[in-house]
This record gives C-alpha cells, structure tokens and sequence, in this order.
C-alpha cells in the first residue's frame, strides 16, 4: 500500500471513530484475551480502552491476535487503587458506567441505550468484576444465555456487546459523518502516522508501544 492509500485508511479510520464510546478492562489476566478486544474495539471504532491488570503490570500485546488494531486504538492503564477514582472522574464528564456482572439486579446487555456517552466495564477472566466497580455501576447487564455453562469468555462477550453498541450507532447515522472535531483528528492522525513510520522503516528493529498510556491519579 503506497503512502496516499494509507494516509486516506488513516482518515477513514478517525471519521468512524465513535468518541462517547469507551471499554474498560478490569483485572484482566490474559494478555490473549486483551489483544483479542482491542481487535474487536478497532472493528466498531472504540478509541480509548481502559485496563487494570491484576499484578499491576502493562500486558504483552499480541500482535498475532490484533492484527496491527493496537496501533489504531488508545490504550490506557490503570492503577487498582486508582480504579474508583478513574470511574468517578469519567462518570462526572457524562459518562455511564455500564459493568458486565451476572447478579439479580443485571438487565440484557440489549436494554441499554449505546448512543449515550458509555464506558463499558468488563471483568476478568477468572472473577468477574471486582466489587469497588460493580458499586460505581450505573447499570448492570448480562448476555442471556441457555445452557449449562452461563458464562462466556470475555473477548466474545466483549464482541456481543460492543456489536449491539455499534448497530445502535449505525441506527442513529453515528458513523455517516465524523464524530471527532477536524483538529482532534489531525492530532491523532500526526502521531499515527509518526509511529506507524518508524515502525515500518525499522522492520521490527525499534520496538514501539502504540500509544499506551498510565493513568495516574498521584500526580
């Protein structure tokens, strides 16, 4: 792909950027699973994926399972303790907090209106959802399922969800004109297209983390 090509899938890519929608990742274990999302993130135009690890550590990016989607997403992550915090701050600019967890009070993933500004949370592979999240929740939702096994692993129900947010933002014409103002996305496309060059010149040589970022409510 010649530089014209890329430099217009670049621009096509930041005009179905959908900016009110964000996933978060709580104590996520598997680095598989994490770089399975940000795939499906890239798919319906997620910018901003949020995560905590369990051991407090930035998570290998498997490039295999992503297919390059890492350097066409943001990605953030979080300090436990810090967790609340972070979901405090992002509920006081608008958004809802919407915690995939199975309990009583949990509605169908499918109730929830998507064209609001959403910060979906999902846990990990092991746990679920830890317990200072679930209290922040605005709403809590569910995948109905009917079999035996009433889980499912949680890039697939990642997917679901994140499927049914974009149908509902197709439904409203989200993606039939740029959600993100013309200087944001000639900002994000700069560093884009920064990285993405010294990326392919080196041919592996430099290693470059695309973009992830630690939220850090200490300083």
């Amino acid at each position: 792909m010649n530089t014209k090509e890329r430099l217009s899938r670049i621009d096509k890519s930041l005009s179905l950027k959908q900016p009110t929608l964000h996933v978060m990742l709580d104590n996520v274990h598997s680095s598989q699973n994490l770089s399975a999302i940000i795939r499906t993130c890239d798919a319906v135009g997620v910018l901003n994926i949020y995560y905590a690890s369990s051991a407090n550590e930035s998570l290998r990016i498997h490039k295999t399972i992503t297919q390059g989607a890492h350097r066409w997403t943001h990605r953030y992550r979080i300090k436990n303790n810090d967790k609340v915090s972070f979901l405090e701050q992002k509920k006081s600019q608008g958004y809802q907090v919407i915690v995939s967890h199975l309990e009583e009070k949990a509605v169908s993933f499918r109730e929830i209106d998507y064209t609001k500004p959403i910060l979906l949370v999902m846990g990990n592979e092991k746990d679920g959802v830890s317990k200072e999240v679930i209290s922040q929740a605005d709403k809590v939702i569910y995948i109905p399922m009917q079999g035996m096994v009433q889980s499912l692993n949680v890039s697939v129900a990642t997917a679901l969800i994140l499927y049914e947010a974009q149908r509902q933002l197709e439904n409203v014409g989200r993606y039939e004109k740029p959600q993100l103002t013309i200087e944001k996305r000639e900002e994000i496309k700069s560093a884009w297209v920064y990285r993405d060059t010294i990326a392919r010149r080196s041919k592996g040589e430099i290693a470059l983390e695309f973009r992830e970022e630690l939220i850090d409510f200490d300083v």
